[in-house]
């Protein structure tokens, strides 16, 4: 009766321990964005440019992306510094896993598969590919690009597929801003931007002359990828998005970039517009 009882003892033991470490990696795995944010001082964001920390003497420039615009504005919602690293959609998964991002900001298109291991949240924020050039030329479909001098910049999405696609001469720059400076003065044929920064600059009166278009191609929408455990992270970030929502805050982001953009070419631009 003894030897029964001090067995029965051990596996009652040996039993508490195991619910122990079972509720210690449970309550790991639920720990959520801002519990992690807060005792690593800050969130991590995984992006898919990480735009070059600005020093005294370069040209300010405006990134292709909106995303660290935005990542900011939602870091200050949820009242935590950021800092970034680079990520994409093939390596968000591993990234959130790892914890060596807390959230991820990625384009994806409709026929993305996105892992049942995350969810995705619509930041509201849709991106095309468009191309602009002078209201004179002769390029008239996508096709025509072919050998035909196209300037992208280097945060973007486009840079590589209109070679690959369309058998375009790209020009890779720094910033949109560089490339637009380029089409007007004729060292390209055509800018190739997000759709929705080209139509608000086409708005401008001084962007007239290069109001000739090829219609945006095929949408991606930009979201925030998340564990899909992290009800906490999901809640946070989902009320940033109908704060964006509400007061309309990604169109007039567009705007509020385009009207800088176009400042920055005009800062730059010390020779005519090509004829």
């Amino acid at each position: 009766m003894r030897a029964f009882s001090h067995s029965r003892f051990q596996i009652l033991v040996i039993a508490a321990a195991g619910m122990v470490m079972t509720g210690l990696a449970v309550s790991a795995s639920a720990e959520g964005l801002l519990d992690r944010a807060k005792k690593r001082h800050g969130l991590v964001v995984g992006v898919h440019y990480v735009v070059p920390e600005y020093k005294g003497g370069m040209k300010f420039r405006t990134a292709e992306a909106p995303d660290v615009e935005l990542m900011h504005d939602a870091a200050q919602q949820l009242k935590l510094p950021v800092s970034f690293i680079r990520s994409d959609l093939p390596s968000a998964n591993g990234m959130l896993a790892s914890r060596k991002a807390d959230v991820v900001l990625a384009a994806i298109s409709d026929r993305a598969a996105i892992p049942p291991s995350m969810m995705a949240i619509d930041t509201g924020y849709t991106s095309r590919p468009m191309a602009i050039m002078r209201s004179d030329t002769d390029i008239k479909a996508w096709e025509q690009l072919k050998g035909r001098k196209v300037c992208v910049s280097e945060g973007g999405l486009y840079a590589g597929t209109l070679s690959a696609k369309y058998g375009a001469i790209e020009q890779v720059v720094r910033a949109p801003a560089d490339s637009l400076l380029a089409l007007r003065t004729g060292a390209c044929d055509a800018a190739v931007h997000d759709s929705a920064l080209l139509e608000e600059l086409n708005r401008l009166p001084e962007w007239k002359k290069f109001s000739a278009r090829l219609s945006p191609g095929s949408p991606s929408s930009l979201v925030f990828l998340i564990p899909a455990t992290d009800s906490q992270g999901q809640a946070s970030l989902k009320r940033v998005v109908n704060a964006w929502s509400s007061s309309d805050a990604i169109n007039q982001l567009s705007k509020k970039r385009a009207r800088q953009i176009a400042f920055e070419v005009y800062l730059d631009q010390d020779v005519p517009d090509c004829h």
